[in-house]
């Protein structure tokens, strides 16, 4: 028997890890355009294609689309399977990439980026609902801090290979480069996975306001979401300009979170585990301020840049992972798609709110007060985060959610 099962199992972990790998790609390629344009913020800002005002803009319009989209994403994603979903996403990201590259002004470049709000709205619910279908339920946090590494993924991305090859090719050459990528990810995706189900009737109605545990869980996400979104944008242009970095190595802070997101989100995602996820927000959201208190001192010790790097992606990034692992423990069945995209409708808000809020203070090169100001966004994250943990912890202990 022994001689039989372990094939299997091989061939089952061969799945496992082709699947994680094609889920991790998609949430790179949800996210990426918003990270080209955060790393190579100083590139726009000396070419006068952006000002810093409008660049914290294209945030704001990336997201509020996709927290407006995000709802409607869950339910689409319920009906038609995550099979069609990740084509779709993929397919729209290279478009929105394409776009980007070839816009001539802002008006197109602003364009391209509500367009791209449609793949980040339909990345955690496809991404989700792919792994209650094909992963068992002892690998799914594991499985789903891997795929949500990819975000952070695109961030490294985008800091370093692509920044290396703008200095290259130029930043539009880049951009169309990434658009072809994705191209050939919708096409992997296309012949890797199983075809969907024939799509579903419209099922009745679901909220679209999240109650109980998803709106505690969706609050969190705005106020974390808000303090991300504003590091994200400008912590490329802070280098460049208050820190005396040049381009490439302002665009390497961008790859640097990126890399201590991606560890901290697979990390952290395999010890969330029902009882002790619950715990887990508060704690990564509070120890993200001393991370952006760093920023602020950073002028005065530069240094101290990396290190607040480094820690707002192990401790704020990492703190969206598990929220995803929470919202899969506790989704009802069915609903897989649907839950995830209130939570993630939630984070999306507090990235188009974030950066319009820090943007006068970057005009008026205040970064030091930017920095307070996300310091607070991530205190109140945790506090909120710890009150409903501690509710929780009244309730009993939760177990998975079935498939």
């Amino acid at each position: 028997m022994a001689e039989r099962t372990a094939p299997a199992r091989t061939a089952a972990a061969g799945a496992d890890g082709r699947l994680t790998a094609l889920l991790t790609s998609a949430m790179a390629f949800s996210m990426l355009q918003l990270f080209l344009l955060g790393a190579f913020g100083p590139r726009f800002v000396d070419e006068s294609v952006l000002s810093p005002t409008l660049l914290g803009l294209t945030t704001t319009i990336g997201f509020g689309a996709a927290a407006l989209l995000s709802p409607i994403g869950g339910r689409v994603v319920d009906r038609t399977g995550p099979r069609r979903s990740l084509v779709a996403l993929l397919l729209v990201s290279a478009a929105a990439l394409a776009l980007i590259g070839a816009a001539p002004g802002p008006g197109l470049l602003l364009a391209a980026v509500a367009l791209g709000g449609l793949p980040q709205a339909l990345a955690n619910p496809a991404t989700n609902k792919a792994i209650l279908a094909a992963v068992p339920p002892a690998r799914r946090g594991s499985v789903t801090g891997m795929k949500q590494s990819g975000v952070q993924l695109g961030a490294f991305a985008a800091g370093l290979p692509l920044a290396a090859l703008a200095g290259c090719i130029g930043w539009r050459g880049a951009v169309w480069t990434a658009a072809a990528a994705a191209a050939a990810a919708a096409l992997w995706a296309h012949r890797a996975l199983p075809a969907d189900p024939p799509a579903k009737s419209a099922p009745p109605p679901a909220p679209l306001v999240p109650r109980g545990a998803l709106a505690w869980l969706a609050a969190f996400s705005l106020l974390l979401g808000s303090g991300i979104a504003s590091v994200n944008t400008y912590v490329a242009l802070f280098g460049a300009r208050e820190l005396g970095m040049g381009p490439a190595a302002a665009a390497a802070l961008v790859a640097v979170l990126g890399v201590a997101g991606i560890a901290g989100r697979v990390g952290w995602s395999r010890v969330a585990r029902p009882g002790r996820a619950e715990r887990l927000p508060g704690a990564l959201a509070a120890g993200a301020v001393p991370a952006a208190c760093l920023l602020a001192a950073a002028p005065y010790a530069h240094p101290l840049v990396w290190v607040a790097a480094v820690a707002v992606g192990v401790f704020a990034v990492s703190a969206n992972a598990v929220s995803m692992v929470l919202v899969m423990q506790r989704a009802a069945p069915g609903r897989a798609g649907q839950d995830s995209a209130l939570v993630a409708a939630g984070f999306f808000a507090g990235f188009a709110v974030g950066p319009p809020l820090f943007a006068p203070l970057a005009e008026a090169g205040r970064y030091g007060r930017g920095w307070l100001l996300v310091a607070a966004e991530f205190a109140a994250a945790g506090a909120l985060a710890t009150a409903w943990a501690v509710r929780e912890r009244r309730r009993g202990p939760r177990t998975e959610a079935p498939a």
